[in-house]
């Protein structure tokens, strides 16, 4: 990353415009997924690269350089072939890193699939971007991907020759099942990588240089919390990039250790997780399969992680864990806070409770690879606690108004993206594409706003925004205020009917462990400090809010329960 005046008169706005460029000075990669792995495979091929806790696994980079060739001729003696897509449904594990990079190697599609899908949700994945082979987990806390793949296939129990063929998903042919347990109809993981180390892995260079950079090499379907998910296409070119600008930004190099607590199923944690520290060499730590706050504090402590990535949710657990002192996280530098938006008093308690002096926070979505905005470790705390930061490398960015124009520095409307981060589209969906992206410029739907200096905060959803007699009210500003009362450990804001005024806003909260409020006490807080038609005229208590497995609130889902409870009243 560029420092000094050159670069940061790129991110400054232009023209008097909300409208900047991120430097170019520093030029994109052109590697593909197996190229970037390659490359630092032969630097550093005694390095540490991967430690998987709960598994007790260890990798240097070229043991996993092994098996990832060994998997990749697996699949290929399978007959799958470049452009095939191949699904992935479970949770983190060593099985799903080396499916990432094995099907890279061969130019096949990885889609990924969310671990919390149940049976509507996988066969509409499945079927949508036509999978030819899914590879799949046997159980993960209350889902049986084993039982949930022999209910839409149960031709499996008859299926003897090699191939499925199943009514439902017509194009899936291969069920590959990790763990060593036989199921009628399904592959073990660990045949499939044996039989390609037995047949020998020479001939995979001669496909992998015919890749290009600009290959579909990977489908994400977007949370799906309005209507159906949305296949998001990235490229080489996508998540090489966006990686290794990502990384730079926190200055990883190969002497960094990275606690990976978020799902490899999302782009946090595949591209700016895995395939980031492949790009500098930083060994990835994962705690354990999913999430668990003592877990991901033991193993930062364990092994020495400098950075730790999470949803602002999986920080607040931490910080809430009654021992949490006990743990000795002074190896922490650096990190990234993002998948949802960070609310600014639980940014200071991460750096200064945690020892992230370096933490950042990023901004972006699966459909720009992800990351747009980035704060940068050097920032001040006020820039890193209450912006987004500037937008990155070869990424332009502009606040649009409701008709398309592009506003002035300061004022807020819709985040607009474009550059090399820029998805291909939505897989088979031309018409949502079309929607999504225009003259280039990807639609964020988010709200923010970009200051003279170049830096960009989030004001909201533009779904989001309540109407109350007039006045457009933005639920962030509320939530972000709610979270000084020390007694709120989460708090979400939105609109619901309302006769009168049209919406009327309601708040949901959680209180921190051993600490109580009343709906007085919580607008009594408000009284003098807010605005009065900002004060929500509906409070209710949760022990926990409906959130998605990348921290996103369910607000529809609070919105539908509380309107049912309000005309049930």
């Amino acid at each position: 990353m560029m420092a000094g005046s050159a670069a940061d008169s790129r991110r400054s706005p232009i023209g008097g415009f909300a409208h900047v460029r991120g430097d170019d000075n520093a030029p994109l990669l052109e590697l593909t997924v197996p190229q970037l792995l390659k490359q630092t495979v032969k630097r550093s091929p005694n390095g540490d690269a991967a430690v998987f806790c709960a598994a007790n696994i260890r990798w240097s980079w070229s043991d996993l350089d092994h098996e990832v060739d060994a998997l990749a001729a697996g699949l290929l003696m399978l007959g799958l072939k470049q452009g095939d897509r191949i699904g992935i449904w479970g949770p983190n594990s060593p099985e799903w890193v080396l499916t990432q990079f094995a099907t890279a190697r061969i130019g096949l599609v990885l889609v990924n699939i969310n671990p919390a899908y149940r049976l509507a949700e996988l066969e509409y994945a499945l079927k949508k971007v036509g999978c030819r082979a899914v590879i799949i987990a046997e159980v993960f806390k209350s889902s049986n991907y084993v039982g949930m793949i022999e209910t839409l296939a149960p031709e499996l129990t008859a299926h003897h020759d090699g191939r499925l063929q199943a009514a439902k998903l017509p194009d899936l042919e291969f069920v590959i099942k990790m763990g060593d347990k036989p199921v009628a109809g399904m592959m073990r993981f660990g045949d499939v990588v044996d039989n390609g180390r037995k047949n020998g892995t020479l001939h995979l260079d001669a496909i992998t240089a015919a890749l290009s950079l600009h290959d579909a090499i990977n489908i994400q379907f977007t949370s799906g919390t309005t209507g159906l998910p949305k296949g998001a296409t990235l490229t080489h070119a996508n998540v090489v990039n966006n990686a290794y600008f990502s990384v730079s930004t926190m200055n990883f190099t190969a002497a960094d250790r990275l606690c990976i607590t978020v799902p490899l199923y999302h782009c946090f944690g595949m591209v700016l997780g895995a395939l980031g520290c492949v790009a500098v060499g930083a060994c990835m730590v994962f705690p354990g399969e999913g999430f668990e706050p003592v877990a991901t504090l033991t193993a930062i402590e364990t092994e020495s992680c400098t950075a730790v990535y999470g949803v602002p949710s999986m920080f607040a657990t931490m910080l809430d864990v009654p021992n949490f002192r006990d743990f000795r996280l002074t190896s922490l530098r650096t990190g990234a806070m993002a998948g949802a938006p960070c609310p600014i008093e639980l940014m200071k308690r991460v750096i200064s409770e945690m020892n992230i002096s370096g933490i950042t926070i990023c901004y972006g979505m699966t459909e720009t690879s992800p990351v747009s905005f980035q704060t940068s470790p050097t920032d001040t705390l006020e820039r890193r606690v209450s912006t987004i930061g500037r937008v990155h490398p070869h990424v332009e960015a502009k606040i649009v108004d409701l008709n398309g124009k592009t506003v002035a520095p300061g004022l807020p409307g819709e985040i607009c993206v474009r550059g090399y981060s820029i998805m291909l589209g939505y897989w088979d969906d031309d018409a949502r594409t079309r929607d999504a992206i225009k003259d280039g410029w990807m639609h964020t739907g988010d709200m923010g706003v970009i200051d003279e200096d170049g830096y960009a905060s989030i004001v909201g959803r533009l779904k989001d925004m309540v109407i109350r007699g007039g006045e457009n009210i933005y639920p962030r500003e509320i939530e972000e205020f709610l979270l000084r009362n020390s007694k709120i450990r989460e708090v979400q804001v939105f609109g619901v009917p309302d006769e009168k005024f049209g919406e009327e806003l309601c708040a949901w909260i959680v209180c921190r462990e051993g600490q109580t409020l009343t709906e007085e006490d919580v607008k009594e807080f408000c009284k003098g400090n807010i605005a009065h038609f900002k004060i929500p005229r509906y409070v209710r208590f949760r022990d926990e809010l409906p959130l998605i497995v990348t921290g996103k609130a369910q607000k529809f889902k609070m919105r539908d329960e509380m309107i049912a409870e309000l005309k049930s009243q």
